[in-house]
């Protein structure tokens, strides 16, 4: 029996790793023609849907005029067939992406043909200003939080506010969003200026999401600590501030860098609040009052009308969420957690 627990014990830690693996093998699959088509300079490139003519490379050209020519054929070899023969039978089976579609009207001579660009920039750098607002807004109101619950308010008190964080944190993201673009992003318009969708407006909604998980998991860390810790502090003289300064929160450091680490994940790749209210335009935040983009915000908004090389570019894009995801995550458990 002993065996038999730590068998299932082992697959399931061992099937964590089988479902990230998984996760990341599909997305590559996926986007792998879009990597082929667009490489690096798809992480740098701010268009998005732009068609441009290009140059084509002498092989690029030599393919295309044999493609040609088979179409001439093609089309002499038509004249002799009835037209019946060209009906199709099955419409509903072709499907075809008119981003991806160059008719001859397109061609241009010199070897140029229309190219559709697609480029992640602009939602990369919404989703990591929206995120770094969100964590600056929200860190120092949920220590604040978590260090009154664990350390200063009367147990009534303190209670009855624990309920009302975890009600917090259990309201689905769509409320928030709702919320802040119908009320929430008129009264920071109003306030700051500017849209009543805006950058601004998104990382605030973020960190107001945030803020129960966060203080909720502080407050988890900070009631570990040891009284007899706290009670040596304080027969030694110290202060209230001094012994939550120099006692509480290097003792509970991890649990409180940890609830940081995955509110900022959960931040990170939250789609629906922040499609309310982000703006949804492929366009750089000048000021962080005007309206941009999110990685989140384009995938949810762009697959339902995507096929053939743009939905492949959505993986690709997906693809990069999840390693910006992973490679922040792992970076700061290694640099805050690590062992002295």
């Amino acid at each position: 029996m002993e065996l038999i627990f730590r068998k299932i014990a082992q697959l399931s830690a061992s099937l964590v790793f089988v479902i990230l693996a998984a996760t990341a093998i599909v997305l590559y699959i996926s986007a792998k023609p879009a990597i082929e088509e667009f490489g690096v300079n798809f992480l740098f490139e701010s268009r998005w849907g732009v068609s441009e003519k290009v140059e084509l490379s002498p092989s690029e050209q030599e393919q295309l005029e044999s493609v040609q020519g088979m179409q001439g054929s093609s089309a002499s070899q038509g004249d002799i067939d009835d037209e019946e023969d060209f009906i199709m039978d099955d419409e509903d089976d072709f499907i075809m992406d008119d981003d991806d579609f160059i008719t001859d009207d397109d061609m241009e001579p010199g070897g140029k043909q229309p190219k559709v660009i697609y480029g992640a920039l602009v939602p990369i750098v919404g989703t990591a200003f929206s995120t770094l607002i969100a964590m600056f807004f929200s860190i120092p109101i949920a220590m604040g939080i978590a260090v009154f619950l664990s350390e200063i308010a009367p147990s009534a008190i303190a209670k009855s506010i624990g309920v009302a964080i975890e009600l917090l944190a259990s309201i689905p993201s769509i409320i928030y969003g709702m919320w802040g673009l119908f009320y929430f992003g008129p009264f920071i318009a109003n306030l700051f200026g500017g849209n009543t969708v805006s950058l601004l407006v998104a990382g605030l909604i973020l960190g107001i999401m945030v803020i129960p998980f966060m203080a909720a998991l502080s407050r988890d860390a900070i009631s570990t600590v040891p009284d007899m810790l706290k009670e040596s502090a304080y027969a030694m003289g110290a202060t209230k501030l001094e012994v939550i300064k120099d006692v509480v929160f290097p003792y509970a450091k991890s649990g409180i860098i940890g609830s940081i680490i995955l509110s900022f994940g959960r931040a990170l790749g939250e789609t629906m609040a922040v499609a309310f209210v982000i703006g949804g335009v492929y366009q750089f935040a000048g000021k962080v009052t005007d309206p941009t983009n999110s990685i989140p915000v384009v995938l949810a908004n762009s697959f339902a009308e995507s096929s053939g090389l743009s939905l492949s570019v959505l993986f690709y894009l997906a693809l990069v969420l999840f390693v910006m995801s992973f490679a922040v995550i792992a970076i700061a458990k290694f640099y805050f957690l690590r062992r002295k």
